[in-house]
């Protein structure tokens, strides 16, 4: 019996581009033995989550995610809770393509990407299981709670067209200036954190965000979440990680993180305050939460060759522009702190 192959794919991602290589790509499949098929997902709510989840309850073989990551964080969890889950190959068409990064996917040619099929590699994925109250999600990439976790939702459309990932930078050298520490009691394997955080990452991959060396320890596959906690909420003291993150990634080494590697994460906030849930980069609930890693749960086309490196750097171009952002933000911070002493001088 022929293997079927569904192509699920968003129309709008990356300026319409799937759909002007769509007959290339069903072709590659073809080649490959596939009957495949194509579906468009629609503004309705979870359509490719839906699609995903028919998928498996047909017996598909294989359920092609064509988009960004918001397109393959849906199509993930309409696969997380089924007994037959087809294997999944991504067509990375999206903003910052994060999960197609560290599976070593060509990011620059939709139809490149779909070759890799003809590799037949693949690899056994941990997917993270999320609880909030009764409610239950699931992520493939990262879950992340604090100010700069929610600016995804800050950022437009629009500016991630025309600016790709360094939109994300742009809004949160903004949102910056804003953080806040909230406090927190983390329970992890092995420990627990009871203290003030401003942003937890729970990570299930290194790149987040187009960021390549986020967790630059993270082996795929390992059963373990890579939990990052950050203490502090000084502008300044964040900076100077921001800083370390783009140039040696010694971030972790700070005394304002804590990093550990842990199975499950529960997370409870220990006053009033809201703390939000960023799933892949959607909206996931509000804490308190618990996550759980769903050891090889679902198998993922992968260049699995070069996963056993380090995965590619940002451009000297890349960081310099975002060195600049840095830069300036932290030259207003410390005029701003001058300006403050001054005035607190002239009080006295």
């Amino acid at each position: 019996m022929k293997k079927r192959a569904r192509i699920i794919y968003n129309p709008s991602s990356g300026r319409e581009a799937v759909k002007r290589v769509l007959p290339d790509i069903l072709e590659i499949y073809e080649q490959e033995g596939y009957e495949t098929s194509a579906f468009q997902t629609t503004p309705e709510p979870l359509s490719a989550q839906k699609e995903a989840a028919r998928c498996c309850d047909e017996g598909f073989d294989l359920v092609v995610a064509a988009g960004g990551d918001g397109t393959v964080h849906e199509v993930m969890n309409g696969l997380a809770e089924k007994e037959h889950r087809p294997t999944v190959a991504i067509i990375p068409a999206g903003t910052t393509n994060d999960y197609a990064r560290a599976l070593q996917i060509p990011l620059d040619n939709l139809v490149e990407a779909a070759k890799l099929i003809e590799k037949e590699e693949s690899v056994f994925m941990d997917i993270g299981k999320i609880i909030t109250g009764e409610d239950i999600r699931y992520f493939m990439n990262i879950a992340a709670m604090g100010n700069l976790a929610e600016l995804t939702f800050e950022v437009s459309p629009q500016l991630k067209t025309i600016f790709g990932y360094l939109a994300y930078v742009i809004k949160g050298a903004e949102l910056v200036p804003q953080m806040r520490a909230v406090p927190v009691h983390i329970d992890y394997d092995g420990g627990s954190y009871n203290g003030e955080a401003s942003l937890v990452f729970t990570a299930l991959s290194s790149t987040v965000g187009g960021f390549n060396n986020i967790v630059p320890d993270k082996i795929l596959g390992d059963g373990n979440f890579s939990l990052i906690i950050v203490k502090t909420a000084s502008v300044l003291e964040l900076m100077q990680l921001a800083r370390k993150l783009l140039t040696d990634g010694t971030h972790l080494d700070s005394s304002n993180v804590i990093h550990k590697q842990t199975s499950f994460v529960d997370v409870n906030v220990l006053d009033d305050s809201q703390l939000m849930i960023n799933l892949d980069g959607e909206y996931g609930g509000d804490a308190p939460v618990r996550f759980e890693s769903l050891n090889h749960h679902i198998e993922v086309v992968a260049n699995v060759a070069p996963m056993e490196h380090k995965i590619k750097d940002l451009s000297v171009e890349e960081k310099q522009k975002m060195e600049s952002i840095f830069t300036r933000e932290i030259t207003s911070i410390g005029d701003l702190s001058e300006d403050r002493e001054k005035e607190a001088n002239e009080i006295e």
